[in-house]
């Protein structure tokens, strides 16, 4: 069916005109007490849900793609004010902009309108209410990220208790980034399942001789844990989706060793030997050999460049083969905290039922000594260029809002990356 391009504008001295031009329109509100009136029972809306019902929730409007307007996609304003906010607009004010915005549409007849008018005016009521150039630039920079669909990796390091879990899910609902892997899972089900190649006590549980002992321990639990997750990346670099990966066993290194091998999705011939070996059930005792991979990894960290606060110009890892496959932007963060707090969350967690019923615990300092220095090992990729973040109660949302600004500052850096490099490859060819 073709759809009707006439219609009315408001225009700000109350008079309406014809216009038949589809590109060029911007629709503004016709009376703004009118307006609070129409909207008084809608506000405030509740924050990210889809229960904050409207009446004009039941009408369709269809935003048509394409240069020929022949694919189209109906309207949803949750999913809108879900886009908002990863610009850093309050949720409240998001929710209220997407009501806005199909009010606005409907009432003006715009049940088909075209991907670049519903911008248009979506800007519009973004500038009215004091979110200008700098958010708008950001939605378009998310828009891009996701038509371009570059694969985006977030690592969220850390040892127990620093908040991993709290600040992944926060970072994806900000970000709306639904796909969050948490390595603890994979890690209990290796743990305890049949001829499982680790161990059944914990690591920080564990005795060992020397701290090099620890770490060397601590690579190969981290990289048994990523053939886990195998899977999961695989689907998300080839479908070019974005992931979180937050836990316990996450060792930034061995994620960017295998981006310096041009696949994060290939098993490394370590991997490959580690997973023949669980299959014969035997063993796996190679401790030296990953050792050795292990000061490989650091040595390899060197040349990675990820946006720090220290190193504002370095850019995310991100490179596309002659293929024509853009590999993933993969940001690394580390969280610590002051020691002392940890200590006192970590003696809680340590004695608290659930914890001593699954790994039961005789020296509580063995277990705080052996996460400290693998928190210490964590860190020291700062000197490489790796966030760290410094997670506190009092100053956790000025965290969270920091954080959400680096990944940004990492995407958008990521898609530049992304176009350059596209753009090289056909002058080239």
């Amino acid at each position: 069916m073709k759809k009707d391009k006439s219609v009315l504008i408001a225009s700000p001295s109350g008079t309406t005109e014809a216009n038949s031009s589809f590109s060029n329109r911007v629709f503004l509100p016709e009376d703004e007490e009118s307006e609070k009136q129409q909207t008084t029972n809608d506000f405030p809306l509740p924050i990210a849900t889809r229960n904050g019902s409207s009446k004009y929730d039941f009408v369709k409007v269809k935003v048509w793609l394409g240069d020929n307007a022949d694919h189209y996609y109906v309207l949803s304003r949750f999913l809108l004010s879900r886009m908002l906010t990863v610009t850093k607009i309050p949720n409240h004010v998001a929710l209220k902009i997407a009501l806005e915005l199909k009010k606005l549409l409907i009432d003006n007849s715009l049940l088909d309108v075209s991907q670049s008018d519903l911008e248009a005016n979506l800007f519009k009521l973004m500038e009215r209410r004091g979110y200008g150039q700098e958010y708008i630039n950001r939605y378009k920079m998310m828009t891009r990220f996701h038509h371009q669909r570059v694969p985006l990796v977030i690592l969220v390091c850390g040892t127990a208790c620093v908040g991993k879990s709290t600040i992944a899910t926060q970072l994806g609902q900000r970000l709306n980034l639904p796909n969050v892997l948490q390595t603890d899972m994979v890690y209990e089900l290796l743990r305890t399942s049949t001829d499982a190649p680790l161990t059944s006590s914990p690591i920080w549980a564990r005795d060992f001789s020397s701290s090099e002992e620890l770490i060397t321990e601590f690579c190969r639990e981290c990289r048994i844990v990523r053939k886990g997750l195998a899977g999961d990346l695989k689907k998300a670099m080839k479908d070019g989706k974005p992931i979180i990966i937050e836990g316990m066993h996450v060792d930034p290194s061995i994620y960017l060793m295998d981006e310096e091998n041009k696949s994060p999705h290939k098993a490394s011939k370590t991997d490959e030997n580690d997973l023949k070996d669980t299959e014969n059930n035997a063993e796996i005792s190679k401790t030296k050999a990953i050792g050795e991979e292990s000061d490989k990894v650091s040595d390899g960290v060197r040349s990675v460049h990820i946006v720090d606060q220290a190193a504002d110009d370095n850019k995310p890892i991100l490179r596309r083969e002659k293929s024509g496959v853009t590999e993933p932007v993969i940001i690394p963060i580390v969280l610590k905290m002051a020691e002392f707090d940890h200590k006192a969350l970590l003696e809680e967690w340590i004695s608290s039922r659930k914890f001593s019923d699954k790994y039961p615990i005789q020296e509580k300092d063995k277990v705080i000594n052996n996460l400290k220095i693998i928190q210490d090992y964590l860190c020291s990729f700062k000197s490489h260029g790796l966030t760290v973040a410094n997670i506190s109660a009092t100053t956790f949302p000025q965290t969270l809002d920091w954080l959400h600004n680096h990944l940004l500052q990492c995407i958008e850096q990521g898609i530049s990356s992304a176009t350059k490099g596209s753009s090289n490859q056909t002058g080239g060819s």
